[in-house]
């Protein structure tokens, strides 16, 4: 019997409605661990993530029989409706519109785990403004500012 075979590595990056930092460091472990289920419970292996306080990155390998909007959609529901279950926010939680999605070869799944894993320092040098337009840019996305994610 045939088998479908497949090599997909990708990066998400969304941010917080408003590009509040809403995400604490207190809660951040938990919201780690429920992504992370939500991920697995779709087929998909979780390579590295990190919320920030007002973004988060995923980086999986990737089953190519799931619509990447369709994954991303039910991953930022679900966490909405988990974050405000919990009450860590004060209103309502929701992320924003849209999402950076990125691709990366077998050979850079250690770089970009590393580079997920160390975003509080990446952070200290670059705001996520510069970092996400430097990401379109290396990928050669076209963009136009006003298309961006509200940045304050």
């Amino acid at each position: 019997m045939a088998n479908t075979f497949s090599q997909i590595y990708l990066q998400f990056v969304f941010a917080v409605k408003g590009r509040e930092s809403l995400i604490s460091k207190s809660n951040k472990e938990e919201l780690h661990k429920y992504i992370t289920v939500l991920i697995q419970n779709r087929g998909v292996k979780l390579l590295a993530i990190n919320c920030m306080p007002d973004h988060t990155h995923i980086f999986v390998g990737y089953k190519p029989s799931i619509l990447i909007s369709d994954f991303v959609k039910e991953i930022k529901v679900e966490s909405n409706e988990f974050i405000n279950s919990k009450g860590w926010v004060r209103g309502k939680f929701s992320w924003q519109e849209g999402y950076g999605i990125f691709s990366y070869s077998h050979s850079q799944i250690d770089s970009v785990v590393k580079y997920i894993q160390n975003q509080e320092i990446h952070h200290q040098k670059k705001s996520f403004k510069q970092e996400f337009t430097k990401l379109l840019e290396k990928f050669e996305i076209p963009f136009e500012e006003r298309y961006l994610f509200d940045f304050w």
